[in-house]
Parts: structure tokens; sequence; C-alpha cells
């Protein structure tokens, strides 16, 4: 019973996440954490500082890390197929009707949209993932305005941004 429950549960976040990388952390939170507590509210922001370091989807992460606490290897494996079927379902349907509709304003307005509340969302999280306590700190907000200036501004590869801030938390404690 409990192989079917992870399946189905991140089946949902697949339907649901869309934007990938950080908009999935809602949704995995709403069913990992709130609906089923298989994580608690720590758990699952130490989680996200371990799976930010790995490389690898997000979603995939926390299916593998929920699915083998709960279950072992075998809910490993159900969380994370339930994961991959949402998207790959999607959008093959979604890839016959969009090619075909791409340039209605109404599909074109309703991306748009999309796109505003992923972007809030992503923000929220951001928010959540890094208490603000620790923007009160000189060093660790320098670190934050000079990522995101390196990020935003140059073509700078993200991974060196982050091996680069790994190296000065090492040193700049």
């Amino acid at each position: 019973m409990i192989l079917f429950k992870l399946f189905f549960s991140f089946l949902r976040v697949g339907f649901f996440a869309i934007g990938g990388a950080y908009s999935f952390l809602p949704l995995i939170e709403k069913e990992v954490v709130q609906k089923y507590g298989w994580l608690s509210k720590e758990e699952f922001l130490e989680v996200l500082g371990m799976v930010n370091i790995f490389p690898g989807a997000i979603s995939i992460k926390y299916a593998t890390y929920t699915g083998y606490k709960i279950a072992g290897i075998w809910g490993a494996i159900a969380a994370n197929v339930g994961n991959f079927m949402a998207p790959a379902l999607v959008i093959g349907l979604a890839s016959i009707f969009y090619l075909k509709y791409k340039n209605l304003p109404v599909l074109k307005g309703a991306f748009n949209m999309i796109q505003l509340a992923v972007f809030a969302m992503i923000i929220a999280v951001a928010f959540q993932a890094v208490s603000l306590d620790k923007l009160t700190q000189f060093k660790n907000l320098m670190v934050v305005l000079v990522s995101f200036t390196l990020f935003f501004c140059t073509k700078i590869h993200p991974a060196l941004i982050i091996i680069s801030a790994g190296i000065a938390g090492a040193f700049l404690r």
C-alpha cells in the first residue's frame, strides 16, 4: 500500500510541477511533509540543502530520498516511476496540440501567467530555504549579492558559482 502512496504522491507532483526545478518544491512539501508526514519540515529543508549539492533534477532526488526512507529500494523506484510518468505523458500529449495551436493568444496568455506563478513560488521557496537572520551577516549577504550578480550578469557557469561559494564558506567561517 505504501508503494502506491509513494507512486501517486510523486505522480501528483509530476502533473502539477510546471516550470521545473524549484517549482517542484512547494508541491513536494505539500505531499511529503503536510499530507503524509514522511518528512518533517526541518528534514525537508535539510534534504533541500543536501540535494542542492548533487547533480540531477530536484524532484528525482526528493523522490529517491523519500521513497528510500519510507520503503527502501522499492519505495525509491515507486516514487521515481510516478515522478517520471506524469511529465512524460503530459509532454507527449501536449506536443501534439502545442505544435498545432502554439500561436493562439489564449494559449500564450495562459503560459505567461503560469510562468509568473512559478516565479512567485520559486521566490517563496528561496525565502523558506534560508533563514532571514543569515542575511543580516555581512559575509552571507555578500555571497548572496555576488552570486546573484554573477549568475544574472555574466555567463559564468552556475556550477562554478556554487563551488566558489562552498570554498568561500569553508574559509570564511
